[in-house]
């Protein structure tokens, strides 16, 4: 990410702040997919001593969160991917908010929040009136972040290897 796009985004320009950027619903499988799931493992990998395998425990592989099983959502900037975050529907359960990854120099500005509402939205458009996520707590902006958007830590609701922390909320 460009450091004028950096600036785009803090305000530091004539261009709003967060507005400029756009959440879109993509394949998982595009190559902007694929290049902000592998950020999001770098990340993980680079901040926890545990290695964190996306193929193991509470898995959002391509086509769980492929309609109509579920939805790939792309953050951009400029045509530039620099977030994500994915939906996986579950009839009669809570849907599971997966993958959720925002580019570091883009943190800060609310981003993640409207990414998070965003996935709440489809959430309850795929008719689930509550939603679960997991997290490390080595991700201490996440955990910041869905805390102030009402989620509630509850017990470990899968056998994911590399979480420490579950929440919920209601979501519709």
């Amino acid at each position: 990410m460009s450091e004028a796009m950096v600036d785009q985004i803090r305000g530091a320009s004539s261009v709003p702040r967060a507005s400029s950027v756009q959440i879109v619903p993509v394949d998982p499988e595009h190559a902007d997919a694929r290049y902000c799931l592998a950020e999001y493992v770098a990340e993980l990998n680079r901040r926890s001593a545990r290695g964190f395998d996306p193929s193991v425990g509470a898995t959002a592989l391509p086509h769980e969160v492929r309609p109509p099983a579920g939805q790939f959502f792309v953050a951009y900037l400029h045509g530039d991917a620099i977030g994500c975050g994915a939906v996986k529907h579950n009839a009669g359960a809570p849907a599971e908010i997966k993958r959720m990854w925002i580019a570091p120099a883009a943190r800060g500005v609310g981003l993640g929040r409207r990414l998070l509402g965003e996935l709440e939205a489809c959430a309850v458009a795929g008719g689930a009136h509550g939603a679960r996520l997991e997290t490390s707590a080595v991700l201490t902006e996440a955990l910041a972040l869905y805390r102030s958007a009402g989620w509630v830590e509850v017990p470990a609701f899968n056998d994911e290897p590399f979480a420490d922390h579950w929440f919920e909320k209601a979501t519709g």
